[in-house]
């Protein structure tokens, strides 16, 4: 595994995404940044983060050995991976805010941001992790958190990067193995307000009561409404309100 360190880049997935198509990457090359100054999170927001004190890394995964078909099983294993890691830290109450943020006692404290790499065809993906682990003040931002913040306790970034790295090749095994079930069952598990009522908005801002019951192969959320109708629903198309 090779784990490139930089101490201020724009972005770690631009400058890996350049890497591969300039370069023959290995699997699992890793980019960590002290410091990005346009760090990015999912539907185009922003990834704020203080220099040093957390863990922001992409990661190149090579998809040639084995073909996913269906790319949300990748945001499923990594998610898992990443929730795995931290459990091994003791950090509480850990669930999966579809699709992929991961939160501690309904706070978020890490996102995740997969962007396929089309290079003649799907063959490789870029992960880009921020994990918040020592910051403790996040200025307009009420619902993140970071692993200090709710332990108390300051933590080694190179370890919490081991861990990630442990468990993302675990899961990476699992696809590679067909156990497509398993990572999509357990996933499931651990999804953030699973079988519990919950408001949504819909694109047209529009509230309405449901129940979040899964998610398909495509990633869709699955939410049964008052009529007991099951809705597949997209990133863009439903927002999670509590």
């Amino acid at each position: 595994m090779r784990i490139i360190k930089l101490n201020a880049i724009d972005s770690t997935n631009s400058f890996l995404k350049e890497m591969i198509y300039n370069e023959v990457v290995e699997d699992y090359t890793v980019v960590i940044a002290q410091h990005q100054t346009r760090g990015r999170g999912q539907m185009g927001t922003t990834w704020e983060s203080e220099t040093g004190k957390n863990l922001m890394f992409s990661l190149f995964k090579d998809l040639s050995v084995h073909v996913v078909e269906f790319p949300f099983y990748i945001s499923m294993a990594v998610s898992l991976a990443i929730l795995k890691a931290l459990q091994q830290f003791n950090i509480p109450d850990l669930r999966i805010k579809w699709p992929n943020d991961i939160l501690s006692a309904n706070k978020k404290i890490c996102g995740i941001l997969i962007e396929n790499v089309i290079k003649d065809r799907l063959n490789s993906t870029i992960i880009g992790i921020g994990v918040n682990v020592n910051q403790t003040e996040f200025e307009n931002l009420p619902q993140a958190s970071s692993l200090k913040s709710i332990t108390g306790v300051h933590y080694d970034l190179d370890e919490v990067l081991h861990y990630i790295m442990k468990q993302t090749k675990y899961y990476s095994q699992l696809l590679q193995d067909g156990e497509y079930n398993t990572v999509k069952n357990e996933y499931e598990a651990y999804l953030f307000r699973k079988d519990k009522p919950s408001t949504f908005k819909d694109a047209n801002g529009k509230l309405f009561s449901g129940f979040i019951k899964g998610v398909t192969k495509y990633g869709k959320l699955m939410v049964t409404q008052e009529d007991q109708v099951v809705k597949k629903y997209d990133l863009k198309e439903i927002t999670l309100m509590h």
